[in-house]
């Protein structure tokens, strides 16, 4: 859990995930979103797997990412639970209850 803690530490990692919780993307794609260094991109992907928060694949010259949202949402029920938070509803977004999906929009 600690790994994924110190993988959230950082906003270009943290911003790296919103990306791909719209879609798998390649490692290009989401460098445009930034005004770093590929070396620096390819550090903060090395942290995201090495956290076990994201899956990369090869894809011809490309290398694809996607998000392993169960990893993610371990680590912060984990978080809460060492908080003494208790959470209802605590499983993944498919399970939340018809009556509050989409109220936010």
């Amino acid at each position: 859990m600690n790994t994924a803690f110190k993988a959230l530490a950082d906003p270009t990692r943290r911003r790296v995930l919103e990306l791909l919780r719209k879609r798998p993307m390649s490692a290009g794609e989401l460098s445009s979103h930034f005004d770093v260094a590929q070396s620096t991109m390819s550090a903060h992907f090395a942290v995201l797997r090495e956290a076990d928060l994201v899956t990369s694949e090869k894809q011809g010259k490309s290398v694809v990412y996607q998000l392993k949202l169960s990893v993610l949402e371990e680590a912060l029920l984990g978080f809460a639970r060492a908080f003494g938070w208790e959470l209802q509803n605590a499983g993944p977004a498919e399970n939340t209850p018809p009556e509050t999906k989409g109220a936010d929009q």
